[in-house]
């Protein structure tokens, strides 16, 4: 019996599966912290928001690192055994590792701080003092991979759709290369060092977003 999933192609096509079903996880989980929740402890009472962040945050949490995690490793398995080296896969697979690194380097960490907080407060403790501090660096990291998100998305996508992108990297001329790349590098550190500027809305973190995906876009066919 030739079962079509035990062949080359159907192995590949279980790998992309994975990559699909985590990334859907991880990204969705990103939407709903971002578009959802923190929109919602803007306005919920002190109660609320403490009951949200012992019970509910720890489990969304747990989803959204491991979704993460394996979109991740799916991917570069992915890239390393097709040795996929087309721009819409380098830039979207750039993009895409500095959001991993994002979520379990300053996501999680300042996130841990932040309920461990929130549970000392609840047993009648006093709130642990980095809290804050805690809340805006993870804060900012996520609202940075909301923004990286949908390029992240575009130039996956359309590596397989849309000529230019399909070409090597190394097509790229000096100077569109040093412009993509060091756009991301910025943006990137200012999600670690900087503010959160027009990203502290919604419209704000999304209209960026887009016009990032349009930008970067436009570099690539100026190579």
């Amino acid at each position: 019996m030739n079962i079509a999933l035990f062949n080359e192609a159907g192995v590949w096509f279980l790998l992309r599966w994975v990559h699909i079903f985590a990334g859907v996880t991880w990204i969705g989980l990103l939407y709903y912290f971002n578009f959802v929740q923190t929109e919602y402890f803007k306005e919920a009472d002190g109660a609320a928001k403490s009951d949200a962040l012992q019970k509910l945050a720890p489990r969304a949490l747990w989803w959204f690192r491991w979704g993460a995690m394996f979109t991740f490793l799916s991917g570069a398995l992915l890239i390393h055994l097709k040795n996929l080296s087309g721009l819409g896969i380098v830039v979207g697979s750039v993009l895409g590792t500095l959001m991993f690194l994002n979520v379990w380097l300053i996501i999680w960490p300042n996130q841990k701080v932040v309920i461990a907080s929130a549970k000392q407060v609840a047993a009648g403790g006093e709130a642990i003092a980095e809290a804050g501090n805690a809340l805006a660096k993870a804060g900012l990291a996520s609202r940075t991979n909301v923004l990286f998100s949908l390029p992240m998305l575009f130039f996956m996508a359309s590596s397989v759709h849309l000529m230019p992108i399909q070409s090597s990297v190394l097509s790229l001329g000096l100077m569109p290369m040093v412009l993509i790349f060091g756009l991301i590098a910025a943006l990137e550190l200012n999600g670690i060092f900087g503010k959160m500027g027009p990203m502290a809305s919604v419209k704000g973190v999304l209209h960026s977003s887009v016009l990032l995906t349009v930008v970067l876009y436009i570099l690539v066919e100026l190579r």
